[in-house]
């Protein structure tokens, strides 16, 4: 977990730059269009895509199932959507009840990864553009700070252009910029990279949340087994000491028994 996160500092500075080259474009070219950016009214009544990030396996409390519950009540709202699973534990689950997942990423959640981040990333770009689907959704698990565990969901694409106004409006008094070969071009490359940024950080809030929950689950269940041996011990001492204690009275009836028919004989 330690060196997820750790793997995740290290590139937030890289991704943290690409957001301020997107809004330093929508600042200083207010005018221009870009489809990541569009809400594209033309497809809205297409189906969205929902990505949801579960782990390999349970025993991470309600970690799991608490994804699954808020990526179910999405599904029932939208109606038609594209499902995109990561984690074992969570395309079992939708196969076992029926439900139709587009594209299930045959890898495990440990270990989250750039590169795995980047075929995600590839794979919904290739759909958005292809108008398959109007919008992205990313359904996956954050530890806020550091102690309780929140399901988040965040709308991937379309980008929300309000997201970048504060850094926009922060570099309002720099000089202006040259933008080769276009400002679009470079907003379609950022604007790629800034995606697969989003997943890799979700990917990895993920994965530290359940290696969190796990733990906690564990440590739950070794102290629920602490207090299982503890009543159990008294169950057995009061069980071992009533034994004892009828093995002691049917041997002091017997005695007196034996001293009284010895009396009668006498």
């Amino acid at each position: 977990m330690r060196k997820a996160r750790q793997q995740l500092n290290n590139v937030q500075p890289y991704f943290l730059k690409i957001s301020s080259t997107i809004a330093d474009i929508l600042h200083h070219s207010p005018e221009i269009e870009h489809i990541y950016f569009d809400k594209r009214p033309e497809v809205k009544r297409r189906k969205a895509g929902y990505i949801v990030i579960t782990g390999d396996k349970g025993l991470a409390g309600a970690y799991n199932q608490n994804a699954i519950r808020q990526a179910q009540q999405l599904l029932t709202a939208q109606g038609d959507a594209a499902l995109y699973v990561v984690g074992e534990y969570g395309r079992r689950w939708f196969s076992q009840r029926g439900i139709a997942i587009e594209e299930s990423f045959h890898y495990t959640a440990q270990n989250p990864t750039l590169d795995r981040a980047r075929h995600i990333a590839e794979l919904l770009l290739e759909r958005f553009d292809a108008g398959e689907i109007s919008a992205v959704w990313v359904i996956y698990t954050d530890m806020k700070n550091g102690l309780e565990a929140v399901v988040r969901q965040e709308r991937i694409l379309p980008m929300h252009r309000e997201h970048f106004h504060a850094a926009a409006a922060a570099a309002a008094g720099d000089k202006a910029y040259e933008f080769v070969p276009s400002a679009g071009a470079v907003l379609d490359n950022a604007a790629r990279s800034c995606l697969t940024g989003y997943i890799y950080s979700a990917l990895v809030d993920s994965f530290c949340s359940e290696q969190s929950a796990r733990m906690t689950a564990m440590n739950a269940a070794d102290q629920n087994a602490e207090e299982l041996l503890k009543d159990l011990s008294v169950q057995y001492n009061r069980a071992r000491q009533a034994a004892i204690t009828q093995e002691i009275t049917e041997v002091s009836a017997g005695e007196r028994a034996q001293r009284s028919k010895k009396e009668k004989e006498g």
